[in-house]
């Protein structure tokens, strides 16, 4: 089995058709993403119709829940995170948004090598986080918590995978339309299992930023987003869900 696997897309289609190119030549049977389809990029209409036409796996986001459901909307915008938001659900197409009430928080695929379980924020709440980086002894108990033998987790933008001894593995991709490791491109993930075991592979793949941070300087939406898809880091904030300041 070759899973490709993504997260945090962001409304970027040109990183996204970049992303979903590379898992094709690394041999991809399918494809996995962990959520946040939409939110701080310019084109979520255009990556929500090729997600939906690869038959891209999906878990839902709390980005993308937010423009499903009301109920997970603030009641008062605080940054450039919910101005974004804002202008998505103004443009996002009736169609997609009902596609997007159908993803599930989570997924689960039985593998050789074990079960695989995979979210965005948790296995409840795409807005909480699940900390990766934790110390062997935890990401045991992670692992063992979540019945599984491989577990992956978007949210934080930036890629990171680590075998926890006989346990297993825990993988997070990056980010496809915002990476934030301090250098631009398009994080994808190549996870090669087998009754041997799991192989991971992480790549960064080049696709056209510049005419992307273009774009959403042409839309009227904030420069400082522009900024962080060019140099791959958006200022003194390593979290993308803590930026809740207003930029212009």
């Amino acid at each position: 089995m070759v899973l490709g696997l993504i997260s945090d897309v962001h409304a970027n289609v040109l990183a996204l058709e970049a992303a979903l190119k590379a898992l094709d030549r690394a041999g991809a049977d399918s494809v996995l993403c962990l959520g946040d389809l939409v939110g701080y990029g310019p084109s979520p209409n255009e990556t929500l119709a090729v997600l939906r036409e690869r038959n891209v796996m999906c878990c839902l986001g709390d980005a993308d829940e937010r423009i499903a459901y009301r109920f997970a909307r603030p009641q008062t915008r605080k940054g450039v995170a919910d101005e974004i938001l804002e202008w998505t659900r103004d443009v996002v197409e009736e169609d997609h948004v009902a596609w997007l009430r159908t993803l599930p928080v989570q997924r689960r695929l039985e593998t050789e090598a074990g079960r695989l379980r995979a979210f965005h924020g948790s296995a409840h709440d795409p807005s909480e986080r699940t900390n990766l980086q934790q110390d062997p002894m935890a990401l045991t108990r992670v692992l063992a918590r979540h019945r599984c033998q491989v577990l992956c987790a978007g949210g934080s933008h930036v890629p990171y995978y680590r075998k926890v001894a006989a346990a297993g593995w825990v993988v997070n991709p990056g980010s496809v339309g915002l990476s934030l490791n301090g250098e631009p491109g398009a994080d994808v993930c190549v996870l090669r299992i087998d009754d041997t075991g799991v192989e991971v592979r992480m790549d960064k793949v080049d696709y056209d930023y510049a005419a992307v941070a273009f774009d959403i300087v042409a839309w009227g939406l904030p420069k400082s987003v522009a900024e962080a898809v060019q140099f791959g880091r958006m200022g003194t904030r390593s979290d993308p869900h803590d930026w809740g300041h207003k930029s212009d």
